[in-house]
């Protein structure tokens, strides 16, 4: 174990998240004499989701360890979300005796193979001489390719073992980069320049992949408005004038999706084209040229067969596409593609003034935009919120929008904005929850509390389980699912309180900026996480339709698509 301890040292983590329990110590008994921190979490998922938000911020891999048993079985969920959201992380599980596996021993589950469907790579240690060389190649596979997830199980017995090993003789396993085919990046530029109408859809592989100097001077070249998905927030600033907005059937912007519907030409670059975005398919593709980039090539293809796969790395795909369109000529001037989207932007925003009591939910995402400066780092999940969210919440940077797109588990937020605090504990941390959300994992609070971990955490309190009855809605189920929550339901404030942590209700819209200014210095002052709950009108709707639906709310878009683009 102390070999595993220098390899994880190597590779670059310098904290951990997890729970000790019997079949471990050895591990943790490594680890105490490392320079590596351990933050020990109240439930194993929430270590997940902790190691999960440290690796969406570091680039690097997250890193969670248990015991044997239930501590594996609660990672489940973590490993997911980090499989659906391409990020890198390694669960390490304790296990009882080798020798004792077939005979049902105490707390023993074959962890491995329930997991191997979650995981890029489950395994077993089997041999104590294996151990240096495994982690090594779980970093390797985390980080590989489309990056994802790890679990490694350790009996007990092989992690007492000994082994030979020189760390001073061994380094990080090379991760390659793939490079696309010249030829290929040729006709990508080729389509580019024939479009009248194209955009560059900009996916989480593009945070991923760090390529968001590369996208920028691509577009800027080419003057190509840009898209992107809402696991490619922050790739693209929202205030530049090329920005296009997101086009989906949630999380989208009305000008967004009316600039999609337009265009005749789509470069999606490490987007997967999941179905909250596309909705429709005949009506996402219609009329339009995909050229599709990403770094696993089973991706290309699997929703829809584009007009151009090209298999490679975000960063040097779109590196070779700038070099291209240099060698091709000088930058170009916007034309009139440009200036359409940018009217678009300026005539199709959705209102988010509203003054009234109940505080609409737009309202308080306007306060928000306007409250956290650029850097401000933002971590939400799943539901009603993360609909607004997405709507009307603006993003400037990489990597400061997390959000557990496929997966959604709820309770992410919490013990995630824990490990983006722990990795970067100079940003202003953000945690944007609902009230049914926030009480999943909410006892990762007193972890945050008990280690000083300041964020603030803004929650959008409807009082409603709402994203549940506007879903049923459609189905005509009237609630056939007995849905008692809101009648009675918890304190937030009392049960901030009683983890020792402050904690404000706002009623009205005007207080709002007032409670964000209070939680900020109270979350500097006391080292501590701050929540300001916002009590938000209990019906609101999230504008959820069926497909791509601003061809309906947009007139003019025929003539726009039969219009003169020549410049």
């Amino acid at each position: 174990m102390e070999a595993v301890v220098a390899v994880l040292e190597s590779e670059g983590v310098d904290t951990v998240f997890g729970i000790p329990g019997a079949a471990i110590l050895p591990l943790y008994a490594a680890l105490q004499h490392s320079s590596i921190r351990h933050i020990t979490v109240r439930h194993e998922e929430g270590g997940t989701h902790a190691a999960d938000g440290w690796a969406r911020v570091t680039g690097n891999v997250g890193v969670c360890i248990g015991t044997s048993g239930p501590a594996g079985t609660n990672m489940i969920t973590g490993l997911y979300t980090a499989l659906a959201d391409s990020i890198p992380m390694i669960c390490i599980t304790g296990q009882a005796v080798s020798s004792k596996l077939h005979q049902e021993a105490f707390q023993a589950v074959d962890i491995v193979e329930i997991a191997r469907p979650v995981t890029k790579w489950a395994v077993q240690l089997k041999e104590p001489a294996q151990a240096p060389w495994v982690f090594r190649e779980a970093f390797r596979i985390a980080r590989s390719g489309r990056p994802g997830p790890v679990l490694i199980d350790l009996p007990v017995d092989v992690q007492r073992g000994l082994c030979l090993y020189d760390r001073e003789l061994d380094a990080p396993l090379p991760v390659e980069a793939p490079k696309p085919l010249p030829k290929a990046v040729r006709k990508a530029m080729d389509l580019l320049e024939e479009a009248r109408r194209p955009i560059i859809l900009a996916g989480g592989g593009v945070i991923v992949g760090e390529a968001w100097d590369e996208l920028r001077a691509l577009a800027e070249h080419l003057q190509v408005p840009v898209q992107v998905t809402l696991m490619g927030k922050g790739a693209f600033p929202e205030d530049h004038p090329l920005f296009a907005g997101m086009a989906g059937i949630q999380t989208q912007t009305r000008w967004g999706n009316a600039a999609f519907l337009a265009s005749d030409l789509v470069l999606a670059v490490g987007a997967r084209f999941g179905d909250r975005h596309t909705g429709d398919l005949d009506v996402y593709r219609r009329g339009r040229t995909f050229v599709h980039v990403d770094i696993e090539p089973t991706q290309i293809g699997r929703v829809f067969e584009p007009d151009l796969g090209i298999v490679g790395h975000a960063r040097p795909v779109l590196a070779e596409l700038r070099d291209e369109a240099r060698r091709r000529g000088g930058p170009r001037e916007p034309g009139k593609w440009v200036s359409k989207v940018a009217d678009l932007r300026r005539t199709m925003l959705r209102r988010d003034d509203f003054e009234d009591v109940p505080i609409k939910p737009p309202r308080v995402f306007k306060e928000i935009n306007e409250y956290f400066g650029r850097d401000t780092t933002f971590v939400t999940a799943i539901g009603l919120y993360q609909i607004w969210s997405g709507q009307f919440q603006t993003t400037f940077l990489p990597r400061r929008y997390l959000v557990c797109g496929q997966a959604g588990p709820l309770g992410w937020e919490v013990p995630a904005a824990m490990g983006v605090k722990l990795a970067h504990p100079e940003r202003q941390v953000v945690a944007v929850v609902g009230d049914y959300s926030f009480q999943f994992l909410m006892e990762e609070v007193a972890v945050a509390a008990q280690y000083r971990i300041p964020f603030v955490i803004v929650m959008i309190n409807n009082e409603y389980l709402g994203l549940i009855r506007q879903a049923e809605l459609p189905y005509g189920m009237n609630y056939a699912v007995d849905l008692h929550y809101g009648e009675g339901g918890i304190d937030h404030v009392k049960a901030m309180e009683a983890f020792g942590c402050p904690a404000r209700r706002v009623e009205l819209p005007g207080d709002i900026q007032d409670a964000l200014a209070w939680a900020s210095a109270e979350a500097a002052r006391e080292r501590l996480p701050v929540l300001v709950e916002v009590m938000v009108e209990r019906e609101a709707n999230a504008a959820m339709g069926p497909s791509l639906e601003a061809i309906k709310e947009f007139e003019p878009l025929p003539e726009l698509i039969t219009a003169d683009w020549s410049d």
